[in-house]
Formats: structure tokens, sequence, C-alpha cells
């Protein structure tokens, strides 16, 4: 009985949705520019997903909402190239 009470309840409960990032990088010039990028990106802590372009030279992050977009811009500085959020937005 508890077990399908509590299932009930985080079924009702709202989950937070995750977000998504579109990043301007700038300062890539090759493939490992790119790996360096989504590597630092994903070992950021709560995120999810991260693909880094290097013909359009963004960077697209899927991370929990309780993440500020501050931390992915300091990963990506951490290794060398500078960020800016272009859009941001929620998704379930």
């Amino acid at each position: 009985m508890k077990r399908a009470l509590f299932t009930l309840m985080i079924s009702v409960l709202p989950m937070p949705a995750d977000k998504i990032a579109v990043i301007d990088v700038e300062g890539m010039t090759c493939p490992l520019c790119t790996v360096a990028v989504k590597k630092s990106l994903k070992k950021t802590p709560g995120v999810l997903k991260a693909k880094v372009k290097l013909n359009t030279h963004k960077a697209v992050v899927r991370f929990k909402d309780d993440v500020d977009t501050d931390a992915l811009i300091e990963a990506i500085e951490k290794v060398g190239y500078k960020g800016k959020v272009v859009e941001e937005k929620e998704v379930k």
C-alpha cells in the first residue's frame, strides 16, 4: 500500500524541467577544439548532454534546471575559449 501511494505521489508531483542553452563559442579553429569544449561541458555537474559544432561555432547543452548558465560559460573558459549564451529554453 505504501509503495502504491509513493508511486502515485511521484507521478502527480511536477518534475523540474530540463533546460537547453545555445552558446556561441569564440576561438575554435579545429575539431580538437570542439572535443575540448564538449568534454569540459560534460564534466560540469548537472549537464546531461552537450553537442559542439565547429562550422557554426555553437554548443548546444542540455542541463538540469538548477544549473546556472554561468557554470557552462566557466567550463568553456576553463579550456581557453569564450562563450556567450544566445538562447535558453525549458524542455520536458
